[in-house]
């Protein structure tokens, strides 16, 4: 409890930096010999976004919930087992786990018990955010992986919170009313399932009838060609023609009442983040600035330090 108290008062106070519990960037030169780990990282995140750009939304989903789903940066999402935090329900389409095992299983041929679990998913993240139409940006290293990952920790925001309980929920991490706009920018690679807004499509609260804040056609073209008697058919959160690039039209999506989710079109028409969201939708290089500021702000939530985790020789399971 004292840890999270702490990290929150210095996410708040704008103190958290790259020595934040012995995380710095560079922190692995000269730690595997010869060896350039984030090079390693960022050779194998390339060759599979070569042939599978999805990548992207896998690992920003993965840290997302890794992060997020405890309020601690360390791994916990990749243990498996009967109860696991990948057991928990907002955890079942969570994908890329394989992505750090190769990665993983590399490292630890060149220098054996020295790289966490948790930095591969942080290293690898920002790598898929610059090959996928993002800015380069460093990250501060040096996490070490969780020794627990329980189902019964994991709590997320659902997709239809309000933008004041979003807010509210972001704020425990010290996240500012427009950082919580920008981390939703990370849907721009995203999608959702039919069965998730089928009352948007057919039934808002109750009136059988869609709901009227999502544009008409939009509504006609989900309902009627991609989700009709398919409630597991994928539907895109940002424009099809953008689905895996990271920038801004997520945005310009929400100003068309175009928003899937029904917080990404809240946060456009709410009264506290309405001028977030135009600014950023006018802005690609504002919104990709923030977009890699947020990143590393919500990788160093809740890092466990040497006393608190460990490195684990394989990233599923505990030494």
């Amino acid at each position: 409890m004292a840890k999270h108290v702490a990290i929150v008062v210095l996410l708040v106070l704008g103190l958290v930096n790259s020595s934040y519990a012995g995380t710095s960037v560079g922190y692995y030169t000269g730690k595997c010999g010869s060896n350039d780990v984030e090079s390693i990282i960022k050779g194998i995140v390339q060759a599979r976004f070569s042939y599978d750009p999805d990548i992207i939304a896998f690992l920003l989903r993965l840290l997302f919930h890794d992060s997020m789903g405890n309020l601690q940066t360390d791994g916990s999402l990749l243990l498996k087992g009967p109860n696991s935090e990948q057991t928990a329900v907002p955890n079942f389409t969570v994908k890329g786990y394989d992505l750090i095992d190769t990665i993983k299983e590399a490292l630890e041929q060149e220098c054996p018990g020295v790289v966490s679990c948790t930095d591969i998913i942080v290293a690898a993240t920002r790598d898929a955010v610059l090959l996928a139409g993002g800015i380069y940006f460093d990250v501060p290293l040096g996490r070490y992986d969780g020794k627990v990952g329980l189902a019964s920790n994991v709590v997320l925001p659902p997709p239809d919170i309000s933008v004041a309980s979003a807010i509210a929920y972001y704020q425990q991490v010290g996240f500012t009313d427009l950082e919580t706009v920008v981390l939703l920018g990370g849907h721009t690679v995203g999608v959702t399932h039919c069965n998730v807004i089928k009352d948007r499509l057919y039934n808002f609260q109750g009136t059988q009838q869609p709901d009227p804040s999502l544009d008409a056609f939009y509504v006609f073209f989900l309902g009627t060609i991609i989700c009709q008697n398919n409630d597991e058919m994928f539907v895109f959160l940002d424009s099809p023609n953008s689905v895996r690039t990271v920038d801004n039209s997520y945005y310009q999506m929400l100003l068309q009442n175009k928003g899937i989710l029904p917080i990404d079109n809240a946060i456009a028409f709410d009264p506290s983040t309405a001028s977030y969201v135009q600014d950023l939708a006018n802005n690609n290089d504002y919104f990709l600035d923030l977009f890699a500021k947020v990143i590393v702000k919500m990788s160093l939530v809740g890092v466990l330090d040497e006393n608190e985790g460990e490195i684990r020789n394989q990233c599923w399971t505990t030494n």
